[in-house]
């Protein structure tokens, strides 16, 4: 039997996805019998990755998605199970990572009329007005099967969507009826037709504007935040500043975007709350792939400077208030962009001792900061500090190792400390919704197995990550990971918010701000008990070292998870 589910599987494994992320329901008859008839008969179709949780299912597609730049698909149940997406539905769009999500839909006949009619009392409570408003505003695309017939069509369209820039999750519904409609005929795809839109380029005029204004001056900066989501874009970037002299800052980095050791590098900043030296100097800026490139509250370019800018969304059209008063805005993509630009540079160079020059100071400057990091990672008094736990993983790790950073308020320990220089060796969510570590370090290693992933957390967004679903997923499918707890016992980040708007309020003189996890959940037993975890807590700045090496020889050997909770000063 030939049903609109066989098509629907057909057209994931046409367009090589290799995981569906699946938490299945009531609404999902047809697919369970089409995935099982294709079974029983020897055909490929994707691996089904049964997913206790929704929200660690599609943060385990966005953990693949963005070490291995290709989508997977994820399916729920009803309006139900869309809603448990949760805050993965915001990270996987604000982090621009492509995925199909397929949710079925309650049954629209219910006296027997076709096959798959309601037979369940709770396909009536299920049956809501707008399913796909509940995540309108996140997808790039959202539509519903009606038919069978054009299954396939829809799904490489939606596909399309997902992987054309700026790319992102796309959402499909389809009602039990029209998931078992028996087709006569197979579609044949000529998948030559459903690629992606080709990256766009600058406008030459843009290019020769763009190098006039970096000739000229004396402190270049770019700054980026994401353009290391194409690893192509990273080497790009080094030979542009290193063509033009010009230093790199980070500003919110969720990818790997310019190499930690080189001198060109000069920071990144993330709520510190201060001017940027590096940016308040600059007197010409290239900001390239970045949504939130500075704070003016805090930290902004100097008056007058020209702002260049370049984005595959340079309007940030899902932002409904955001500008940078960029002179020069182009929508291109950052290789490409950045390859242009390159280009002219080989045959027109700019003046060597001016260049020279601006490397120079630089230069000093990251080597004044890399000194500075270094006097933070010895500990002090007995206390872990986030500086050095974050060295001491850092010290035990190889090439082939991918680290997943949600450290909140530590997201500047571990990107300063981890340092990374390969391109694809570190990520964050590139959202706001707490607990994507989890399931995206599973997801990651199901994307690169030969790997060691390690995945770096708050205790706050430990918790959130669901790790009783997660773990156990990483076990059933063998796929393990270190996951290092930095655990101050409480929420920081919302006392930092609350002390930054009313720095002499009540809040300030307050004993308790309802924030703190005292007492402690056993954060390491809890992924013990759902997947025979390797568990530790660590209290000792003397622990650490021994910890983190044991916890990483039991993740590479015995092919089995860790997880290290490791007490920082109380929050």
């Amino acid at each position: 039997m030939y049903t609109a589910s066989t098509a629907f599987l057909e057209a994931l494994t046409e367009a090589g996805v290799s995981y569906i992320f699946a938490n299945f329901g009531s609404d999902h008859p047809a697919l369970i019998e089409a995935i099982a008839e294709a079974r029983a008969h020897g055909r490929r179709i994707p691996a089904i990755i049964t997913c206790p949780n929704e929200m660690a299912g599609m943060s385990a597609a966005q953990g693949y998605a963005q070490v291995s730049g290709q989508p997977q698909a994820v399916i729920v149940h009803v309006e139900c199970g869309t809603q448990s997406l949760a805050g993965a539905v915001h990270n996987a769009a604000k982090g621009r990572a492509p995925m199909l999500v397929f949710a079925g839909a309650s049954p629209f006949t219910q006296e027997g009329e076709m096959r798959g009619s309601r037979n369940e009392f709770i396909q009536w409570i299920q049956d809501v007005p707008d399913q796909r408003s509940i995540v309108r505003g996140y997808m790039k695309y959202e539509n519903e099967f009606r038919t069978g017939k054009n299954i396939k069509q829809m799904v490489h369209r939606a596909l399309q969507f997902a992987m054309s820039e700026p790319k992102g999750p796309v959402y499909l519904v389809g009602a039990r009826e029209v998931m078992e409609e028996e087709l006569t005929d197979a579609v044949s795809i000529d998948m030559a037709r459903w690629r992606p839109v080709e990256p766009a380029a600058l406008p030459q005029e843009g290019v020769e504007q763009m190098l006039a204004a970096f000739a000229q001056a004396r402190r270049p900066l770019v700054v980026t935040s994401y353009l290391g989501r194409n690893p192509d874009a990273v080497a790009e970037l080094v030979r542009f500043c290193e063509n033009v002299g010009a230093g790199v800052h980070e500003s919110v980095p969720s990818a790997m975007n310019f190499p930690h050791d080189h001198d060109l590098y000069l920071g990144n900043q993330w709520n510190e709350p201060h001017q940027n030296e590096a940016l308040g100097e600059a007197d010409c800026i290239l900001v390239i792939d970045s949504d939130v490139p500075w704070i003016p509250t805090i930290s902004r370019p100097a008056g007058g400077v020209p702002i260049f800018h370049i984005d595959v969304d340079p309007l940030k059209e899902k932002m409904p208030l955001w500008y940078i008063g960029a002179e020069h805005s182009f929508r291109a993509d950052a290789a490409t962009a950045l390859g242009q630009l390159n280009d002219v540079l080989a045959v027109r160079p700019f003046d060597g001792a001016r260049v020279a020059e601006r490397r120079s100071r630089f230069a000093a400057k990251s080597k004044a900061r890399r000194e500075r990091l270094a006097t933070l990672e010895t500990g002090s008094n007995g206390v872990i500090t986030p500086e050095f736990l974050t060295a001491a993983v850092r010290r035990h790790i190889d090439d082939d190792t991918i680290v997943l950073n949600e450290g909140i308020t530590n997201y500047p320990a571990v990107s300063n400390h981890m340092a990374m220089t390969r391109p694809g060796s570190i990520f964050a969510s590139g959202g706001g919704s707490l607990g994507w570590n989890g399931g995206a370090a599973f997801g990651a290693k199901l994307a690169a197995p030969d790997k060691t992933v390690v995945a770096l957390t708050g205790d706050g967004s430990y918790m959130f990550s669901i790790p009783s679903s997660v773990h156990w997923m990483a076990a059933k499918y063998g796929a393990p990971f270190l996951q290092v707890v930095y655990n101050n016992r409480g929420w920081k980040a919302p006392r930092f918010s609350a002390l930054g708007v009313h720095p002499d309020g009540y809040a300030s003189r307050a004993n308790d701000l309802d924030l703190s996890f005292d007492p402690s959940p056993d954060y390491a037993g809890i992924a013990k008990a759902a997947g025979g975890a390797y568990a530790r807590k660590v209290e000792r700045p003397e622990e650490v070292e021994e910890a983190v090496a044991e916890a990483l020889r039991v993740v590479r050997e015995e092919k089995r998870s860790a997880v290290l909770d490791v007490w920082l000063q109380h929050g």
